[in-house]
């Protein structure tokens, strides 16, 4: 029995969001074209075009993917009293859902300039700033806030400096969690 039209064209769909994602994290988004990501799959670019019409729609169905636990985790954590103990469990759960998002916060990273003024780059940043925002929640004092920002640095931007030591990108991941619960701080209850 074959697959159905609609189970085909969805893994049509995932094949060309893994290869564009590939690509755009390995040569960058303005650097890479339909025509390149067409000819990587091996079809042309009418059958691309059948189901994306263009870079950004890829950018976006590809964020929308792998933001989804992210965006998971801003609707739980908005729910929660803003204790050392939530945010210390943000962090935790923030740096798990980074770690299959990390491709496209990449690709931001990368292509600043090109993706600041799409709506794209625009839903990507306010997840981070959604994060930062309940993370920084609370009544709590100014040497707090500058543990906050420094433990989602840590978290957030480490991975990025983190890519010429050894280790799995999961041991870096881990030591990189590590370090911002530390620098959170321990509860005291």
């Amino acid at each position: 029995m074959g697959s159905t039209p609609q189970a085909r064209r969805s893994d049509t769909r995932e094949r060309i969001q893994k290869t564009a994602l590939d690509l755009f994290v390995s040569r960058g988004y303005e650097k890479t074209s339909l025509r390149e990501i067409a000819e990587e799959l091996g079809v042309t670019k009418a059958a691309l075009y059948y189901h994306f019409k263009t870079k950004e729609d890829i950018l976006t169905a590809i964020s929308e993917d792998l933001g989804r636990p992210v965006d998971e985790l801003i609707a739980w954590a908005r729910e929660q009293p803003p204790t050392l103990d939530t945010r210390r469990e943000l962090m935790t759960r923030y740096s798990a859902a980074l770690k299959s998002a990390m491709p496209i916060y990449h690709i931001l990273q990368e292509n600043q300039a090109t993706l600041r003024d799409l709506a794209v780059g625009r839903t990507l940043r306010g997840r981070v700033e959604a994060i930062s925002q309940l993370m920084h929640t609370g009544d709590i004092d100014f040497d707090t806030h500058v543990r906050v920002a420094s433990a989602l640095l840590t978290v957030h931007f480490g991975a990025f400096t983190l890519d010429q030591l050894g280790g799995t990108d999961e041991e870096k991941r881990q030591g990189l969690l590590k370090v911002a619960l530390e620098t959170l701080g321990t509860p005291t209850d």
